[in-house]
């Protein structure tokens, strides 16, 4: 099974059963919990996967982060891309 493309008016969000935790266990470290899985995002990662609320479209997401970070829009956006789509196709997100 392929994962759809990302594009920017694609509204990501968690897949079923999967969460986003700060965990104790793990020193209060954020992570992704799926299904007989788990990930520890890195800070980027974990920057985007907080705006992924099932609302907002990867156009929303990729300007939070342009003005939160004051970085080049084209760059965030081709990060952000990507990133989705790993994650698409690993199950963690859908749109």
């Amino acid at each position: 099974m392929t994962a759809a493309a990302i594009t920017g008016a694609s509204v990501p969000r968690l897949a079923r059963g999967v969460r986003l935790r700060e965990d104790a266990a793990r020193g209060g470290r954020w992570v992704v919990m799926a299904p007989e899985r788990l990930f520890v995002p890195d800070a980027t990662a974990l920057e985007v996967l907080r705006l992924v609320d099932g609302a907002r479209s990867v156009e929303a997401i990729v300007d939070a982060l342009a003005a939160r970070f004051d970085a080049p829009r084209a760059e965030i956006a081709a990060d952000v891309t990507e990133l989705l789509e790993d994650l698409a196709a690993k199950g963690v997100i859908v749109t």
